[in-house]
């Protein structure tokens, strides 16, 4: 297992980074415990202050885990548009949920021009069994049929801006790049739905004023790290290139022009790996690691191993890879949890457990022996 690790991990690096020994085999000191089934693809996680936990099914339903009994479907849920990619997606508590009962909601909406949907982000209120006080804070235009690249991850950091992300719906040479195009970006807001004058395009003629930046392909990580309050992304690239960036106002990640993968039929796609004016990933995986979630982990529970660094769900190799962080950088990279099945979502809950939603095998929980 050790050589199989050190291969793969090889294998998926930006540069050679050294292997740590201390949380690399499948896995010696932890178990995994089953929180609940049920739910085909759990794609967001939220706890709620009484400890339940909100599970989205991107199929379109909102339940409730309390004691790992999975409720019926909560009423009030958006409809969505349940279209390859697209359908329920995340959810987040407002940093004051407590104060204010506010949560956020990723999901695929048919509203608006055209045919098809668009990703779009609502907030709402808890209230028994259902939503309500449902409010549609941004929408993305116009509609298209495809199936690819909703996204979409969302994130608040310190200062309670709202921040989300919109893949570029796989229309990578019209989105990503124009600034009066939705898709291929990452948002930021006020948290009913108001745009920040200080947003980097709030001036520019034509530009989507919510953009805060722009030049990416499809993200489905999306974090504050609560050490430095920064927000890091991570995105799917083609065959290869999948990218972790700190985002930064105004900055272009260059996608498609610039990028470390090809295209699925094997040619080139992206025109060179760097070019003045567009940003580099901190770290990038070749081949394709397809990620999806990711958490900073903070918790005592599993000691200084994992202690501030941070863990990435694999979709395409059904593992989690645990990358060392020495502030902004990456200066390891290793394959932890081998199967444990493909990985949707990554969160530390309240409890200071790592909780990790699985395709088909439901959300389980890891713990220490």
């Amino acid at each position: 297992m050790r050589l199989l690790t050190s291969i793969l991990t090889a294998a998926c690096l930006l540069v050679a980074l050294p292997i740590s020994d201390a949380f690399a085999q499948n896995q010696p000191g932890f178990r995994v415990e089953k929180v609940v089934e049920g739910i085909d693809v759990p794609w967001g996680m939220a706890w709620l202050p009484d400890g339940d936990m909100l599970v989205t099914n991107r199929d379109g339903q909102l339940y409730r885990v309390h004691d790992g009994r999975l409720s019926a479907p909560l009423g009030g849920a958006p409809e969505v548009h349940v279209n390859g990619q697209g359908g329920l997606l995340d959810i987040v508590l407002h940093p004051n949920y407590a104060d204010n009962g506010w949560l956020y909601i990723s999901y695929s909406s048919r509203e608006g021009e055209g045919q098809g949907s668009h990703t779009a982000i609502m907030r709402a209120k808890l209230q028994g069994n259902a939503l309500v006080e449902q409010q549609v804070l941004y929408k993305g235009e116009e509609n298209t049929s495809s199936g690819a690249h909703y996204g979409s991850r969302i994130a608040f950091d310190r200062e309670g801006y709202l921040y989300f992300s919109i893949g570029d719906r796989g229309a990578h040479f019209e989105n990503a790049q124009q600034l009066d195009r939705d898709g291929g970006k990452i948002y930021r807001l006020f948290d009913d739905g108001r745009v920040p004058q200080d947003n980097p395009f709030v001036s520019t003629a034509g530009a989507k004023s919510a953009v805060y930046s722009y030049g990416h392909r499809n993200p489905q990580g999306l974090v504050m790290n609560p050490i430095t309050g920064k927000i890091w992304e991570h995105e799917h690239g083609p065959m290869g290139g999948d990218e972790i960036n700190i985002i930064k106002p105004g900055v272009n990640y260059g996608w498609p022009i610039i990028g470390y993968g090809i295209n699925y039929n094997g040619e080139p796609l992206a025109v060179a790996t760097s070019r003045p004016g567009m940003e580099q990933p901190i770290f990038y995986w070749d081949p394709s690691i397809a990620p999806s979630g990711m958490a900073f982990i903070t918790s005592d529970n599993y000691g200084p191993e994992l202690k501030n660094h941070l863990l990435v769900g694999s979709l395409k190799f059904r593992y989690m890879v645990h990358l060392v962080l020495e502030g902004d950088r990456v200066v390891a990279n290793e394959i932890v949890f081998p199967g444990i099945g493909r990985v949707r979502n990554i969160k530390q809950g309240p409890d200071g457990y790592i909780y990790v939603a699985t395709e088909g095998d439901g959300i389980v929980r890891l713990l220490p022996e």
